[in-house]
């Protein structure tokens, strides 16, 4: 999956939202976010759709743009992307703080509690760095 860049994710944004739009309309959308012109707009989307992750079709003199790179799938292979740059034994350590930092009704609290619930442990968790990028206790002998 090529790499979508913070302006390309505020278009995708936009197009996952819409369902089908047009370039205006986008424009209009993030006008009071971004001070981009139209052109900008039209530029992003041709990065987008030369990428593969939305499609256009003409209607009239009109072009309508709609996404196809899932949202979900999108906003995970995000999360992934992150995490696979932080030691894997460091990793519930930051789901917590992200848990403990993002607003949740009872329900997303209840869900996330059964999710826990069924999960399987593991004995220990291994550390996925090359030695010398983290102080996990495996790499303190290897770098000595």
């Amino acid at each position: 999956m090529a790499k979508i860049s913070s302006a390309e994710w505020e278009v995708m944004r936009v197009l996952w939202t819409k369902g089908e739009t047009t370039s205006t309309e986008i424009t209009k959308i993030l006008s009071t976010k971004q001070d981009w012109s139209a052109s900008t707009v039209k530029t992003l989307l041709g990065r987008l759709a030369d990428k593969g992750y939305l499609t256009s079709r003409r209607e009239g003199r009109t072009y309508l743009y709609q996404a196809v790179l899932n949202e979900e799938e999108a906003n995970l292979t995000a999360v992934q992307e992150v995490l696979s740059k932080i030691c894997l034994t460091k990793h519930h350590h930051l789901l917590r703080k992200l848990i403990q930092q993002t607003p949740m009704t009872k329900e997303q609290i209840k869900d996330l509690q059964e999710i826990l619930a069924s999960k399987e442990s593991v004995g220990q968790v291994q550390c996925d760095c090359q030695p010398g990028q983290c102080h996990c206790v495996s790499h303190v002998e290897e770098i000595k």
